[in-house]
């Protein structure tokens, strides 16, 4: 899809655990319906606790994908049920009893002891972080902690790529000449012009929407543009790899940090998280003391080489 923005993976550190946080907070947000049935298929089941417990267990970034979008939480639901269906069938064919399996649950079992006593050992005292810690933290990393200017835009994309043959080339200048006058006329429509004109059409089907972006992830051509355009305002075309876009700019958030208070509860959890990390590490460097290895290093090379 032609998107005039490169994806840079330094975001705030603040909107990333904000997006966190707010799956989280939807996940209990009735905790008493825990034993209520959600969704079936044959004779298998899924409560609400599952799905908590489920959704507990992904990653950061697609719990945050499941707290913007309804359907990933669908989704979620769906792969619990087939992996049921699966297991049931599995089941019913003794699968269980292959030794490789057999071995394989093994490893799980074990893994999932160390794993989960080792979290146990390594959890912050619940007192922690005390308001004098996280008003530390909080100064210590206001810098960090900036959002950036943001940006609401709309684009008209003419598709152009470099090195295309003269055709294309002269058929994606006569759809430019014609899109520029189309904008230049008194009361032009942005929207109905990207939606009529645009070569992109997810942003073509919304008027050419793109949505908010913050600043540090638009590209150099682009942002170099932005920068002198105010609220309202469309640009020049500007020429990317891919092809022209011209912008327009529907509104604008200036650059700002957010206060202690409104961040007071993600700013927490992340430095719990982070002294987990450093105990959980800690012990185990003190059991590696304890406990001193020996290894055999020219066997171990061995097991490496082919025969």
């Amino acid at each position: 899809m032609p998107h005039p923005f490169s994806l840079r993976p330094a975001l705030a550190a603040a909107l990333s655990i904000s997006l966190l946080f707010s799956a989280t907070q939807r996940l209990h947000a009735a905790e008493d319906d825990t034993d209520s049935v959600i969704a079936r298929v044959g004779d298998s089941q899924v409560t609400a606790g599952e799905i908590r417990s489920a959704i507990e267990n992904l990653d950061a970034n697609t719990q945050a994908a499941v707290a913007r979008d309804p359907s990933a939480l669908s989704q979620v639901v769906r792969a619990i049920l087939a992996q049921r269906l699966v297991l049931k069938e599995a089941l019913a064919k003794k699968w269980d009893q292959n030794p490789a399996v057999t071995a394989g649950l093994a490893r799980l079992r074990d893994s999932a002891i160390s794993q989960t006593y080792l979290q146990a050992v390594s959890k912050p005292p619940e007192s922690y972080p005390s308001d004098t810690e996280l008003q530390a933290a909080y100064d210590a990393n206001k810098a960090q902690l900036l959002i950036p200017r943001q940006f609401d835009l709309a684009q008209i994309f003419i598709k152009d790529p470099k090195g295309a043959d003269p055709l294309v080339v002269t058929k994606a200048e006569i759809k430019l000449d014609s899109v520029r006058k189309a904008l230049a006329k008194k009361g032009a429509d942005f929207a109905a012009v990207a939606t009529a004109e645009s070569d992109d059409p997810d942003s073509a089907a919304k008027g050419g929407t793109l949505g908010w972006l913050a600043e540090s992830r638009i590209q150099p051509e682009i942002r170099s543009q932005l920068g002198t355009l105010a609220k309202g305002t469309v640009s020049a075309p500007v020429r990317l790899d891919d092809g022209y876009h011209i912008l327009k700019v529907l509104d604008v958030k200036d650059a700002y940090t957010p206060t202690l208070d409104e961040i007071r509860t993600q700013l927490a959890q992340k430095m719990r998280s982070e002294r987990a990390r450093a105990n959980s590490q800690q012990y185990v460097a003190k059991l590696l003391q304890d406990n001193p290895v020996q290894i055999n290093e020219l066997a171990l090379s061995k097991i490496l080489k082919q025969p």
